[in-house]
C-alpha cells in the first residue's frame, strides 16, 4: 500500500502541539481592526484550540497518528 501524501493546506493551517492537539489561528483578526479593543486584538493574536472532534480529521490529513 502507498504511503498516504500530506494534505498540504491543512498542514499550514494547524501545528501540532507536543502532547498531540491542533492549534489553530483565531478569526477575526484580518479587518475592520478600528473598532475592535486592543485587549480583544490581543486575545485574537493567541491561537486557539481545535475542537477533538473534527482534530482527528485534520490528523489524518496531515498525516500525523
Amino acid at each position: 500500500m502507498p504511503k498516504m501524501k500530506t494534505k498540504k493546506a491543512v498542514a499550514h493551517k494547524f501545528k501540532v502541539t507536543g502532547t498531540g492537539k491542533l492549534l489553530r489561528r483565531r478569526p477575526g483578526k484580518r479587518h475592520l481592526l478600528s473598532g475592535k479593543r486592543s485587549k480583544r486584538k490581543r486575545q485574537l493574536g493567541k491561537p486557539g484550540l481545535v475542537f477533538e472532534s473534527v482534530a482527528h480529521t485534520y490528523r489524518r490529513l496531515m498525516g500525523v497518528s
